[in-house]
């Protein structure tokens, strides 16, 4: 089984994490507040270019403390803030401008659980970034002929990550959606072929280009950038009613008298 930070250290790990420090830096530079929160993935700094001045790492004590012990993960470690999961977020409600899940979801038990907690600690207008591997991929492509193989014949390499859930970005905007989020923008990226070679992934980069003209929903990497509303109630006073017609005079019509019979009365009568 391959650990989500393990496989980061690949060659298209780093290609994707490249790609998701600069949706990062694109859609998060403008989001402003005083409060942000990074829930996972501490190999990524995704509020680097964000100029909030409360920032936090949080990570998952069971998942991601152990992969700081790593060597090379020495300055994530230095920026974690504290340990929480992703169901349960030690802040009051509505008390956070801005949250981050870098493939959060992805690794969490109940995904569904933490949405809904993002929900509650976020503040109104507030904002929710996630990112997440796309199985409508070439990448995911090649990991479900993985998964058919070792099924099959007992042995195989996976290409992806064998941890966690892989949660499609059309299936993350509904959930959204339905706890009242609004979605501003979904982004793909990484269109190069399922490769572990730097120089193949690095030969294919022009594909991003042309990926992203002629087939934009098949990158390996989705990011996904949604604001929590809140309907309230609208108050109506007396200008909503309409304006009372003119009251039509009543026309009585039990004593009418035919126009021959007045007539008639009106013509003198022969003796």
């Amino acid at each position: 089984m391959t650990a989500l930070h393990d496989w980061f250290q690949t060659p298209p790990g780093q290609t994707l994490l490249a790609w998701e420090q600069r949706q990062c830096q694109a859609a998060l530079a403008d989001v402003f507040g005083y409060h942000a929160l990074q829930l996972g993935l501490p190999d990524i700094d995704t509020l680097a270019a964000n100029r909030m001045p409360h920032r936090w790492l949080a990570v998952s004590a069971a998942t991601a403390l152990p992969a700081l012990a790593h060597p090379q993960a020495a300055p994530a470690a230095a920026r974690v803030a504290l340990a929480a999961a992703g169901a349960a977020l030690p802040f009051a409600e509505a008390s956070l401008d801005l949250v981050v899940l870098p493939h959060t979801l992805e690794l969490a038990a109940d995904p569904h659980a933490s949405l809904r907690e993002v929900h509650r600690v976020l503040v109104h207008e507030g904002h929710v970034f996630i990112t997440g591997l796309n199985p409508a991929s070439l990448w995911g492509l090649r990991q479900r002929r993985a998964r058919l193989w070792q099924r099959v014949f007992g042995n195989g390499r996976l290409f992806l990550p064998d941890a966690g859930e892989f949660i499609g970005p059309w299936r993350l905007c509904d959930w959204l959606r339905l706890l009242g989020f609004e979605v501003e923008s979904v982004h793909y990226g990484c269109y190069q072929p399922a490769t572990r070679s730097a120089r193949r992934l690095a030969r294919a980069a022009w594909l991003e280009r042309l990926g992203t003209r002629w087939w934009p929903i098949f990158g390996a990497g989705y990011a996904v950038l949604a604001v929590k509303r809140a309907h309230g109630a609208r108050l109506l006073g007396t200008a909503w009613k309409a304006p009372a017609g003119a009251a039509v005079a009543p026309v009585s019509v039990a004593n009418r008298v035919s126009r021959t019979n007045r007539t008639d009365a009106a013509q003198p009568q022969d003796k």
